[in-house]
């Protein structure tokens, strides 16, 4: 198996389904050795399996390459440490961590208990911070020694999260910090030879087909298949994605834009009296760009 990932040793968390398992496929293909993570859980997080994981690795396997099964939860400090030491162990460097692993708790503001909220800021904000911290650490170390350094982090953000989704006030901020993340990480992380991106998809998965997605018509549903989403990771995962960094894509089959994020829009000068704020913040508000709708687009 040879292509744009040839020699890179990649890992992908949540891969056991969904858009991960296209991730970890595609990257295969592409020449990659790949650690699978997954813990196998169901979509609220609870229950725990390697089933999945395996299944994934047994047919890159088959296919003829490489690849090893973590089952660390993406969220614990330690196990993140682990995933990161076993690439290095399985394969003898790492060049990539795709951070996909996530879940759902959805629920109206009034109603979401604090549970909810942790589990979801737990797994797709730590989650996402973990395995990154662990990696830039291991290249950090490595540049300093003098060698060459040539490393990936892609991130999970979310149409919920940079444009945002009723019920999802969890999730959307977690998504909204990954999408922040990205941003500063890259900034950080470019003198040690690290690019740092991210990607907002847009697909039908387990985790979003009782979103409506499910009822889609066949032509719709091919449109938002989760494979759409695997093949801007894996040209970011490559050595030929060096020049791009600190940017948010939003992705599915229908199309691939940059996202464009937060901007300082109509301004005026400050005052000092809260009577006079009033017609000054509603004429800015008249003149700004509207909020985008889940689509990237102006509502209207």
């Amino acid at each position: 198996m040879s292509g744009i990932c040839d020699g890179r040793v990649c890992i992908v968390t949540g891969a056991g389904r969904g858009i991960g398992r296209e991730h970890a496929l595609m990257l295969a293909r592409e020449g990659a050795s790949v650690v699978v993570n997954d813990l196998g859980g169901e979509m609220d997080g609870s229950g725990r399996s390697t089933g999945p994981a395996q299944d994934v690795v047994d047919e890159i396997v088959a296919a003829g390459g490489r690849a090893v099964v973590n089952g660390d939860d993406v969220s614990s400090w330690d196990g993140a440490e682990r995933m990161v030491r076993q690439a290095i162990d399985a394969f003898g460097d790492l060049h990539a961590v795709v951070n996909n692993a996530g879940i759902l708790r959805d629920r109206m503001l009034t109603n979401m208990t604090e549970a909810e909220w942790d589990a979801v800021i737990q797994v797709h904000l730590k989650g996402t911070f973990a395995p990154a911290r662990h990696a830039a650490a291991y290249w950090r170390e490595r540049s300093k020694a003098g060698e060459e350094v040539d490393g990936r982090i892609i991130n999970t953000s979310s149409p919920s999260g940079i444009y945002g989704n009723v019920g999802q006030t969890n999730y959307g901020a977690a998504k909204a910090g990954i999408a922040a993340f990205t941003i500063i990480a890259a900034k950080e992380l470019a003198r040690y030879g690290v690019t740092v991106n991210a990607i907002a998809p847009a697909a039908l998965t387990r985790m979003t087909e009782n979103l409506g997605m499910g009822q889609a018509d066949e032509a719709t549903k091919e449109k938002m298949s989760p494979r759409w989403i695997a093949p801007i990771v894996t040209w970011l995962a490559s050595p030929d994605s060096g020049s791009v960094t600190g940017r948010v894509f939003d992705v599915s089959g229908q199309a691939v834009s940059v996202a464009e994020g937060w901007h300082r829009g109509p301004t005026a000068e400050p005052v000092d009296d809260p009577a006079l704020v009033g017609e000054i913040v509603k004429g800015l508000v008249a003149d700004a760009r509207p909020n985008a709708n889940m689509s990237g687009y102006d509502e209207s």
